[in-house]
């Protein structure tokens, strides 16, 4: 099992450089081939009764098409000499972004993706994450605006005896069998810690037998799993946390602070999701 196939996505008109950094670590690692994708939407902005006018969207379409030239040009630069070979894929569109990557991320094994602005401050040409998790269908490598390590040799892997997490560490297996440190992680209350620890034996042997050499590590849950999480990542030095996203239904996770939407708004190493 490998990933042969990575797909990085870039926001046009804002500086891809750490998604861009994990791409190409990744695709070195795995000598694999990139495709580069971009997507633009075009605000559909009105003006009491009367829409913008046919030549003012033109004009924006042409402009979000430069920006997205100039990510390409981008992608291409960083990843000259890194990747196995190299493709891009770009849409400016109207219907939901999220649509456009979803299709286009068939092709892959692995989409690599930016946090921070694109969910907040630029709909027009970020995709949320949130998004990208609950309907793509492919493990999703995301990347923190700034990066305290993006080391891919030491991993923490954040499990629940759910599904999500299952899928995860399935998914996250290449990077398993390549990294030189691997801990497998839960946090338990004091009287589910035995079994916590007999959960972990089972995980842990697994692994050994798909060629990862594993630790287990059980902590007492401080009732922030997320919080927890990361700090075992610190303690560990380890730059990648793999971890299954909305265990609960993600209105849930939403209203109620769950770990997936903390981990995606505070870890400052990357994150590993799957879904």
């Amino acid at each position: 099992m490998a990933y042969t196939t990575l797909m990085v996505q870039l926001e046009a008109g804002h500086a891809n450089a750490a998604v861009l950094l994990a791409a190409g670590d990744l695709a070195e690692r795995f000598q694999a081939h990139v495709v580069g994708i971009a997507v633009c939407r075009p605000m559909q902005m009105v003006y009491g009764e009367a829409y913008l006018s046919g030549e003012l969207i033109a004009q924006e379409k042409t402009e979000m098409q430069a920006e997205v030239d100039a990510a390409e040009a981008e992608f291409r630069g960083a990843l000259e000499g890194r990747a196995a070979s190299m493709e891009w894929r770009s849409m400016v569109m109207f219907a939901p972004m999220a649509d456009f990557v979803v299709h286009e991320a068939r092709c892959a094994d692995l989409l690599i993706t930016a946090r921070g602005i694109k969910d907040s401050l630029d709909p027009s040409r970020g995709v949320p994450v949130g998004d990208l998790i609950m309907q793509l269908g492919r493990p999703i490598f995301v990347v923190p605006p700034v990066l305290e390590d993006h080391s891919l040799d030491r991993v923490v892997v954040g499990w629940t005896d759910s599904r999500e997490a299952r899928r995860a560490v399935v998914d996250a297996m290449p990077l398993l069998q390549k990294a030189a440190h691997v801990v497998v992680a839960e946090m338990a209350a004091d009287a589910d810690f035995a079994d916590a620890h007999r959960r972990l034996a089972d995980v842990v042997q697994w692994l050994r037998r798909h060629g990862v050499v594993a630790r287990s590590l059980v902590v007492l849950s401080s009732g922030d799993d997320a919080a927890g999480l990361d700090a075992i990542a610190e303690e560990q030095g380890a730059g990648v946390i793999v971890a299954g996203a909305y265990g609960h239904s993600r209105l849930r996770e939403w209203a109620m602070g769950g770990v997936t939407r903390k981990l995606l708004q505070h870890a400052d190493r990357y994150l590993l999701v799957s879904h």
